[in-house]
């Protein structure tokens, strides 16, 4: 039986993916990090809400303890290249 994937709230931010967000005057910064254990942080707007209805196609999956976070592609692409393809 395999175990559900838990984040580590002890892993640590290791380093950004992406370029520096442009926070403008407000706090808005998208974001994308690597912790030291390999998994990804992703620094976005909590849209979960939004999504949890009928725009939520069957396969999306978001357990009571997650959340549907939305970043610009831009933020994503400028993340690819410091993303080792698999």
């Amino acid at each position: 039986m395999n175990t559900p994937w838990r984040a580590d709230p002890l892993a640590s931010l290791t380093r950004r993916l992406c370029n520096p967000p442009d926070s403008g005057e407000g706090d808005e910064c998208p974001d994308i990090w690597e912790l030291d254990n390999g998994d990804i942080a992703v620094v976005g707007q909590d849209l979960t809400g939004t999504y949890i209805g009928s725009r939520r196609p069957g396969e999306l999956k978001i357990a009571q303890d997650e959340r549907l976070v939305v970043i610009p592609r831009s933020t994503f692409l400028s993340a690819k290249a410091a993303i080792a393809d698999a």
